[in-house]
């Protein structure tokens, strides 16, 4: 029997009809149609921020989040043809790569940017520590992470 959850997604209230034993992940998935969060191995690459803070979204249950506020990675931008500056550096330094477990690190990176504004090169390492990336060997999400760290303190916007 289906169960409606509300939330609010990316600033947008949602009620989504879901089954008792759904995963965040796969009703954002399946029943919001934001497939920006990738479902990789069921243990926690698929980070969405949940009232302020980093969860994996596959090891939430939907019926978890009722009442919360969701922010997952098509939410991040703030127009459509202009990415976060968190996608803007991991482009130009070269962070993702295939970009399954871009979404995820993205966002955990941006709840670490939101609590740490000035992270050292440990703690960003620590903060990403649960995001599996199989192909850039992290030197590259490390350097984007910072470089977007520095610029946001430039511009005086953390």
């Amino acid at each position: 029997m289906n169960r409606l959850v509300s939330m609010a997604v990316n600033g947008e209230a949602r009620e989504l009809a879901v089954v008792p034993n759904r995963t965040l992940l796969d009703a954002l998935r399946n029943e919001g149609s934001l497939t920006g969060t990738k479902k990789g191995c069921d243990v926690g690459d698929c980070t969405v921020i949940m009232d302020g803070r980093p969860v994996n979204a596959c090891l939430v249950l939907a019926i978890e989040a009722e009442g919360a506020t969701i922010e997952t990675i098509e939410g991040l931008q703030p127009a459509y043809d202009q990415p976060h500056l968190l996608q803007q550096k991991f482009m130009e330094h070269g962070g993702a790569q295939c970009g399954f477990c871009t979404p995820g690190i993205i966002m955990m990176a941006k709840a670490l940017l939101d609590e740490n504004p000035d992270p050292s090169e440990d703690e960003i390492r620590f903060a990403l520590a649960g995001n599996i990336c199989r192909c850039t060997g992290y030197t590259k999400i490390i350097d984007a992470v910072r470089a977007t760290a520095e610029e946001l303190r430039k511009a005086g916007t953390l």
